[in-house]
């Protein structure tokens, strides 16, 4: 990576932490961004951003917990002028697991930062999840902006991505036997981390005869590779769908893939375990305990969504249990074997991945104020200074 792309990513870096910070603490995120812009040499002005980033995670964390505390202590919940509550406010962003989601990658990718920082990873390991990170919240938003939805168009899309699974199993980059990678330059990305969760939640959400035999050819190119894991997360996610609705070609695509997690099992699996990718679970607890409870409460926070969108937006549970089912086998998998540990640990295509699946997920389901008859907040008329007063007033407390 050039000097010149090492400081444009610091100060994206930068701008990124203005997003994450609250408001009242505006005045930081100011002052880090000029301090980044300060550090004369290139490399440093990129590493002293990553520290910053991690820093902003944790500390926008403590700050809404704090604030939480002080509400429920103070009794903050009540209505303002609008008859509009904090909680009503809170339901809000919970009921729309993409926004919960959001918050979740972000803090996952920020504690491996702090991981990958604290067991000295080489900085090109940090600076490869930093940019994955920011890459993926651009694509993110832009799948948002555009109002993509699973639609009649997802089973084209699902069949040039399994297209895509199939040429890295026969043309791709092979180790140990394995292939399982797609070089971009000096980078090997791991195409089923990236585009196969996406896939799935797609499919879950929308299943037609295109999106059936992608799925096929899925699993087809899973047993190939071989990916005992991918195999057998992508197994794990039908089957978790299967058992909220059953149909012909669930059940169709459902078999080719429990198919290809036999195939799997029947090949060996020699690849070794890679410093800062794989087994960091464990070996996290071996540089230090905080580190080793950073990964562990990463990991866990991949699974929030599905959770609140399993209680927030039953319509659509099947996406949801796909979800979630994905990446904690994903997560189980790398505790099992040799095989990446998500957002947590080094690797750039489960960020991206993470991200691409959130944005498939269904949209905001309805908030629980506007279930009642009234506005939600977000919804509120910008005149409305009584509301305004009573969630400025809750936080400046």
């Amino acid at each position: 990576m050039s000097a010149r792309l090492s400081r444009r990513l610091a100060l994206a870096i930068g701008r990124l932490i203005g997003r994450i910070l609250p408001r009242p603490q505006s005045s930081w995120s100011r002052a880090m961004l000029h301090e980044i812009g300060a550090v004369e040499d290139d490399w440093e002005a990129l590493d002293f951003a990553t520290g910053c980033l991690c820093a902003a995670v944790v500390q926008a964390v403590t700050f809404h917990a704090a604030r939480l505390s002080i509400l429920s202590r103070s009794g903050g919940f009540h209505s303002g002028a609008g008859g509009v509550t904090i909680m009503d406010a809170l339901k809000n962003r919970l009921n729309n697991p993409r926004s919960l989601g959001l918050a979740c990658a972000i803090g996952a990718a920020g504690l491996g930062l702090a991981y990958l920082t604290a067991a000295g990873a080489p900085l090109r390991y940090i600076v490869v999840n930093a940019a994955s990170l920011l890459l993926g919240l651009v694509a993110f938003s832009g799948i948002g902006k555009s109002g993509w939805r699973a639609g009649r168009a997802s089973g084209s899309l699902l069949l040039v991505l399994s297209v895509a699974l199939l040429a890295t199993a026969l043309f791709g980059a092979s180790v140990e036997g394995a292939s399982r990678w797609i070089r971009v330059g000096p980078l090997g990305v791991q195409a089923s981390l990236l585009v196969l969760p996406f896939m799935i939640v797609v499919f879950a959400q929308r299943r037609d005869w295109a999106a059936t035999v992608a799925m096929v050819l899925a699993a087809a190119a899973l047993a190939l590779q071989p990916d005992r894991a991918m195999a057998g997360v992508l197994a794990a996610g039908l089957g978790a769908v299967a058992i909220l609705a059953r149909d012909r070609r669930l059940l169709t695509a459902l078999l080719a893939a429990a198919a290809a997690f036999g195939a799997t099992l029947l090949r060996p699996d020699r690849l070794p375990a890679a410093a800062y990718v794989d087994q960091i679970l464990y070996s996290a607890f071996e540089v230090h305990a905080l580190a080793g409870v950073a990964v562990v409460t990463g990991a866990f926070l991949l699974i929030v969504p599905a959770v609140a969108g399993r209680f927030s937006d039953p319509d659509n549970s099947g996406a949801y249990a796909a979800f979630g089912t994905v990446w904690l086998g994903i997560v189980v998998a790398a505790a099992l074997g040799n095989y990446p540990t998500p957002l947590v640990g080094f690797g750039g295509s489960a960020v991206l991945g993470y991200l691409l699946s959130l944005a498939a997920l269904p949209a905001a389901a309805r908030s629980a104020a506007r279930v009642r008859g009234r506005p939600a907040p977000d919804e509120q008329p910008a005149h409305d200074d009584g509301a305004r007063m009573s969630l400025g007033a809750a936080y400046s407390s």
